[in-house]
C-alpha cells in the first residue's frame, strides 16, 4: 500500500492480523511512518517500509509521486521476496498503478493478486481540485482498469464498489467479495469521560481520520464558526485528530475563523489518546460532502464513533445511512448551516444521544464488528492458494 503506513491504517492491519490468525506468512510493503525503521516485525507480521513521497497538492506532481511509489514498493518486494517468497500479493489502493510493482512476479513466478479497493481512484481525483482535468482523470480509469484485469480476486468495502467492479471492472460476481472496514469493539470501547479534554467547555465535539481535500473538515470548521459566531455557543469545543495533505491550510483556517479557544488538532494520535477523547465527546463528526466518490464510499470514522457509543452528525450520503442508520441525523449535502443546527440539537438533547449511541453500538457489535468480516477476507486468500 502507498497512501498510509501499517499498523496506522487499521483495516490493513486488521487484515495483517486475520490472516496471521489463519496461519498465513504476511509481509506488508508500506511507506514510514514518523520514526519508523525501514524493517520490523509486529505480532508476526513483516513490516518493510520506504520513506514517504513529500506531500503534494498539484496535479502534475502525483506522477512523479507515483513513480516514487512504484519504483519504492518493487524494491522492498524483492526484500520480501528474499526473505520468504510469497504466492500472493494484495494490492490495496490509492493508487491504482501498484501492479506495476507486482507485474514482475506475475510474470516470473506465477504470484497472483487480489485488488483490495479502497477508493474508486478516478472519483477521488475529481473531488480534490475544483478543475480536475481530463486526461488525468482518463488515464485513471485506465490504471484502474489494469488493476481489475491482473486482479485474481476483488475485494470491496462495500456493495457500491462491487457494483462498480463488476460493471466498470467487468469482474464476475465470483470473483468480487464485499469486506467492510469494520471496528474492533473489543479494543474500541467507550471508557470514563476527562472533563480536562473537553478544555472548559461543557460540550467536546471530535473529529477522526485522514485530513484532504475531499474529507469535508474545512465544512466541520465552517460549522464550528456557524456554531461559536452565529448561534453564540461558547460552550462547544472540536478536538480534529489525524492528519493528511490538507492539514496546513486547515489549521490557518482555523486561525482565520477564530477558533482557536474551541479547536484543537492533535495530529496523529495513539489508540491510548484516541480512546480517551471518544470516551469525553458528545458527538462525532462526520462531514464528507456530497460527490461521486463519498456518496457511494464507506466511512471508517462513522463506524469508529458508533462503537464508542456517539452519535453521529453526517451528511446525508447513501453508504453513510447504510453504516449508521438510526445512530446518525443527516443534513441535507453540504449545507453548513443546517449541519451546524442539527449538531446544537443533539447536544441539547442528552437522552437522543444516548439512545442513538446505544444504537450504535449495538449495530457494530451485531453486524458491523471486524469479526464478522474475516470470514468471508480469509476465504479470498484460502482459495487462491488452495488453504
Amino acid at each position: 500500500m502507498q497512501n498510509l503506513p501499517v499498523p496506522f491504517d487499521r483495516r490493513v492491519w486488521l487484515e495483517c492480523r486475520a490472516l496471521r490468525s489463519a496461519g498465513f506468512e504476511v509481509s506488508v510493503v508500506c511507506p514510514k511512518g514518523k520514526g519508523d525503521p525501514s524493517y520490523t516485525e509486529l505480532d508476526g507480521v513483516h513490516l518493510f517500509k520506504y520513506r514517504p513521497f513529500p506531500p503534494i497538492t498539484r496535479q502534475i506532481m502525483f506522477v512523479a509521486e507515483y513513480a516514487w511509489s512504484i519504483m519504492a514498493t518493487l524494491v522492498h518486494l524483492v526484500r520480501a521476496w528474499r526473505r520468504l517468497p510469497f504466492s500472493v500479493v494484495q494490492v490495496c489502493n490509492p493508487p491504482d498503478v501498484l501492479w506495476s510493482a507486482v507485474l514482475p512476479f506475475r510474470m516470473l513466478f506465477g504470484v497472483r493478486m487480489v485488488f483490495d479497493q479502497h477508493d474508486l481512484c478516478p472519483e477521488l481525483y475529481r473531488s480534490r481540485f475544483d478543475q480536475p482535468a481530463d486526461l488525468p482523470y482518463r488515464a485513471l480509469l485506465l490504471t484502474e482498469r489494469i488493476t481489475y484485469a491482473l486482479s485474481a480476486q476483488v475485494i470491496s468495502t462495500n456493495e457500491s464498489y462491487r457494483r462498480v467492479a463488476m460493471g466498470r471492472g467487468g469482474k464476475r460476481a465470483a470473483d468480487v467479495t464485499v469486506v467492510r472496514t469494520g471496528p474492533d469493539p473489543s479494543r474500541m470501547r467507550r471508557g470514563e469521560a476527562e472533563p480536562v479534554l473537553r478544555r472548559g467547555h461543557r460540550h467536546l465535539l471530535v473529529y477522526i481520520g485522514v485530513m484532504g481535500p475531499q474529507d469535508g473538515v474545512d465544512l466541520a470548521l465552517q460549522a464550528m464558526d456557524h456554531i461559536v459566531h452565529r448561534r453564540g455557543r461558547t460552550d462547544v469545543a472540536l478536538t480534529l485528530i489525524g492528519d493528511g495533505d490538507a492539514g496546513a491550510e486547515l489549521r490557518s483556517l482555523a486561525v482565520e475563523l477564530d477558533l482557536a479557544e474551541h479547536v484543537e488538532f492533535t495530529g496523529r494520535a495513539p489508540d491510548e489518546l484516541v480512546t480517551r477523547l471518544m470516551s469525553s465527546a458528545d458527538i462525532g463528526l462526520s462531514p464528507d460532502p456530497k460527490n461521486a466518490l463519498n456518496d457511494v464510499s464507506t466511512m471508517n470514522k462513522t463506524m469508529e464513533y458508533m462503537a464508542y457509543e456517539l452519535p453521529v452528525v453526517a451528511f446525508d450520503l447513501v453508504e453513510t445511512r447504510v453504516s449508521a442508520a438510526e445512530a446518525a441525523v443527516y443534513a441535507t449535502p453540504n449545507r453548513v448551516d443546517e449541519y451546524a443546527d442539527l449538531v446544537l440539537e443533539l447536544l441539547d438533547d442528552e437522552v437522543r444521544r444516548k439512545q442513538m449511541g446505544a444504537a450504535g453500538r449495538r449495530r457494530v457489535e451485531d453486524v458491523l464488528a471486524w469479526q464478522h468480516q474475516i470470514t468471508p477476507y480469509v476465504r479470498v486468500h484460502e482459495r487462491l492458494t488452495g488453504s
